[in-house]
């Protein structure tokens, strides 16, 4: 498999440079220059396959010959080594739980597949790695857990002040060794701005080979796929589901859209969003209007120009009526987030966290327009990670699973910057030397 800058001015790269670059030299994503198809055997045999083997089988014609078959399959074993059950909330909406990793977020998945895959590669590799990532909340701490003190690299997040959550800031800060935190004095844009310059910087470049973390990297995003697989493994209806995303940068129903194309039984896909509703606003005008991001209670999905819009544009060939019939979205405020939180727990009995709440509202007017239907929606965070949203609407206390409390009584360890390229360039440097 090669893959392809979609600014189309690199050259194409294997599985291994494509990971380590993570943005092609042109600024662009890269992308898989066809999608395979999955077999029909192994789609109808998903109920009988474990977790490794349906990972592997999605994996493999992505990695090719970069990784041998043993080592992928301990790359598979290591980040799928905990539960994603798929819960029953009512008759029409079952959630996948998606937090059952170590940093209670979908992203544990994606980070630790990366993580392990870096950490292959790193032996053969002359030059340090240095990770560099841009996190609106839960991201940064799966890649800090996913990273720590894997030889042969180096992880620097950059998160915006005061817009995360203690949990999400312990997970980034907490750990030190290998993983540098920089608290930026501004939003996840900002962020994220200043990643995509660093990937681009010559200076950089020089003192070690820069890559990223975010779902931009393609190891990140593709094996976001097994997710969907899984929750059909577990799928006991006679018709495919639609699935509800909460979607801020769009690479988790990106990932679930590329599954579709290679033969995923699906319904629909649903993408949630908060007010940053840039996407919504696409499916409804075919215009897409990039904005300034604006904070809300569901923090992760707090962007105002999502970098994995583009793939689905490459995905469906530009074509809105095309996007349209394989997607629908739906925006939510922090007010409606917060009803929604309310009604679930006092219906069902079942503990939402902001951004699943978001998915929860989503999956609900989607069946109201398609009744008789019935969705998955994608539980990305545990409602320990929002305690201050969430404990305040179901009126009590949310259990600390054990893993986190040790986090949780962590120093902090971050470097604040104002949110200036050059300022963080020169933090970068000196970590680098």
């Amino acid at each position: 498999m090669k893959y392809y800058s979609l600014n189309c001015r690199s050259p194409k790269v294997d599985f291994k440079e494509a990971t380590i670059l993570g943005q092609a030299p042109d600024k662009g994503l890269y992308f898989p220059e066809h999608i395979p198809l999955w077999s029909k055997d192994f789609i109808s045999s998903l109920k009988g396959l474990d977790k490794v083997s349906i990972g592997y089988e999605i994996m493999k014609p992505f990695v090719g010959d970069c990784i041998p078959k043993n080592e992928l399959n301990k790359i598979m074993a290591d980040a799928l080594s905990f539960e994603f059950p798929l819960k029953k909330i009512n008759d029409s909406i079952y959630s996948l739980e998606l937090f059952h990793g170590p940093t209670l977020a979908f992203k544990d998945l994606g980070a630790r597949f990366l993580s392990r895959c870096l950490g292959y590669f790193a032996q053969s590799q002359e030059k340090k790695i240095y990770v560099l990532v841009a996190t609106s909340g839960d991201t940064g701490g799966a890649v800090a857990d996913g990273f720590y003190k894997v030889p042969g690299t180096e992880v620097i997040i950059l998160y915006p002040s005061g817009k995360v959550s203690e949990v999400q800031e312990k997970q980034l800060t907490g750990l030190g060794q290998n993983i540098h935190a920089l608290e930026v004095k501004g939003d996840f844009d900002d962020c994220q701005r200043m990643v995509k310059m660093a990937f681009t910087d010559q200076d950089l470049k020089q003192h070690g080979l820069l890559t990223s973390a975010n779902s931009i990297n393609i190891s990140r995003w593709l094996s976001q796929q097994i997710y969907y697989a899984i929750a059909l493994s577990q799928w006991e209806q006679e018709t495919p589901p639609a699935f509800c995303v909460p979607s801020g940068n769009f690479g988790n129903i990106c990932a679930g859209l590329l599954a579709s194309l290679s033969g995923l039984p699906v319904n629909q896909f649903i993408a949630a969003c908060n007010s940053n509703d840039v996407f919504t606003r696409y499916i409804e005008s075919g215009n897409y209007v990039p904005r300034v991001s604006t904070q809300t209670i569901s923090n992760a999905m707090d962007v105002g120009d999502p970098s994995n819009f583009v793939r689905i544009l490459e995905m469906f060939e530009h074509n809105i009526d095309t996007i349209r019939n394989h997607m629908s979205s739906y925006a939510f405020s922090d007010l409606q987030t917060e009803e929604i939180i309310s009604n679930v727990y006092k219906d069902f009995n079942y503990i939402l966290d902001p951004h699943t709440a978001i998915a929860f509202g989503g999956m609900l007017q989607w069946l109201q327009k398609n009744p008789g239907q019935k969705g998955i929606i994608l539980s990305t965070a545990h409602p320990l990670k929002f305690p201050s949203v969430v404990e305040k609407i179901i009126g009590k206390k949310i259990e600390v699973p054990k893993h986190v409390e040790k986090i949780m009584q962590s120093e902090k360890k971050s470097i604040i910057t104002e949110p200036i390229y050059e300022d963080v360039k020169s933090i970068l440097l000196e970590i680098m030397h």
